[in-house]
């Protein structure tokens, strides 16, 4: 994985925790509860889609930092 891509899903998944939290703390007073469920669903499952994007980008740094090749199919 080059330094761009990983660098992208780490940025990238940054964003998405920030942004989904602070969804969840705007979110107005008097909708039906079907609404908190739905956007409380949502709010977890992009939080958890940004940390794992954001672990994905962190190792890819990692072992290429590591092992000092540019990735898989280059010498």
């Amino acid at each position: 994985m080059s330094r761009k891509i990983a660098g992208f899903l780490i940025a990238l998944g940054a964003f998405m925790v920030v942004e989904w939290i602070n969804l969840g703390f705007n979110l107005a007073d008097g909708h039906a509860t079907g609404f908190y469920v739905v956007h409380g669903i949502l709010i977890v499952v992009n939080v958890v889609l940004g940390i794992a994007l954001g672990l994905i980008g962190w190792r890819g740094l990692r072992a290429r930092g590591r092992d000092g090749s540019a990735g898989l199919g280059q010498q």
